[in-house]
């Protein structure tokens, strides 16, 4: 009897796990690991910074970061699930998709413009009837616009070279293509340091900063599980925000490695980024300003900020960390 009893003692718990695995497998299959995070950026953009380390060290649920931008989120075929690109980006494409979404802000670029001393450029005044190499609708553009309307020039006034992509127009500068340029970094220090003494930088401080964001759509948010995800790698970016700030020298290596640039390239046009993580209370203002600027350029009408106001939403930034502020 004892015998028998010992056989069963061990046998049962067997039984009984191969009974609970039966039961769980035929009532509540497991669900699938969640897909990784798919994130457009430009390549090699100082901005990006903070989202690569982020991606890279901090998420840990799997997300990656490839050549992109806003309009990654809308490929028909193989949309993404978060983009960055300044605040620009998002009103040109937003016009043919509103339901794309700012969703928060984890960097702001200080421009500047560099032109040739050569040329008879020593103010922004002396622009006027000058060759200016830029992308016209994108931020650099934009930057561009509000500098030439505080000297009471606009883009009639000079010879406007629309270059792309984007890092040919230094080389158009160095080479005497055009005689100054607008455009992000790191590409306006390089342009400094290869023209030397020719070089001009024309103050511009106060006149614009670029708001660097965080986008998806309208249907991304609606998503409860990548919504979830988003949530989290908003957390893990707020980190790696404050990580940057303490020690940039991580996110310096990855943005150098991205957009094979030396550190040194990167180290030096860092100082002209401010990296936080943020929903600007005057980015809806910005945006309304820049909207007809950019509608005269493309000969539309300029939304209302009623529509506009549709574009931002700091739902899932709340969500992530407010109950930590």
């Amino acid at each position: 009897m004892f015998a028998f009893e010992g056989r069963w003692s061990a046998v049962l718990p067997l039984l009984s796990a191969w009974l609970l695995a039966g039961c769980a497998t035929a009532g509540t299959p497991p669900s699938p690991a969640a897909e990784p995070l798919e994130i457009r950026g430009a390549i090699g953009v100082v901005e990006l910074g903070p989202a690569r380390v982020a991606a890279e060290e901090l998420y840990g649920k799997g997300a990656f970061i490839e050549h992109g931008g806003v309009f990654s989120l809308i490929d028909r075929e193989n949309p993404v699930d978060l983009a960055t690109n300044a605040e620009t980006q998002l009103l040109v494409h937003s016009v043919n998709r509103p339901d794309l979404r700012i969703i928060m802000t984890l960097a702001e670029g200080h421009y500047r413009i560099v032109a040739r001393r050569s040329a008879g450029i020593n103010s922004v005044a002396d622009l006027k009837g000058k060759r200016i190499g830029t992308m016209i609708s994108s931020s650099s553009g934009y930057f561009l616009h509000l500098l030439l309307q505080r000297a009471g020039l606009s883009f009639d006034d000079i010879e406007l070279h629309d270059i792309r992509p984007y890092t040919a127009i230094t080389t158009a500068l160095i080479a005497g293509d055009v005689d100054a340029i607008s455009i992000w970094e790191p590409h306006t220090e390089n342009a400094i340091r290869a023209l030397g003494d020719d070089a001009f930088v024309i103050p511009s401080e106060g006149i614009y900063r670029e708001i660097f964001n965080l986008n998806t759509t309208a249907a991304t948010l609606a998503d409860p599980s990548r919504r979830a995800r988003i949530v989290e790698f908003i957390r893990a970016l707020d980190k790696a925000i404050a990580q940057v700030n303490r020690d940039p020298r991580r996110a310096q290596e990855l943005v150098a490695a991205a957009g094979d640039y030396s550190i040194e390239e990167i180290a030096r046009s860092w100082k002209h980024h401010s990296f936080l993580s943020a929903f600007p209370d005057d980015l809806l203002d910005v945006m309304v300003d820049e909207e007809r600027w950019l509608a005269g350029v493309e000969g539309r009408e300029p939304r209302p900020r009623e529509e506009l106001a549709k574009l931002l939403d700091r739902s899932v930034f709340d969500e992530a960390l407010l109950q930590d502020r």
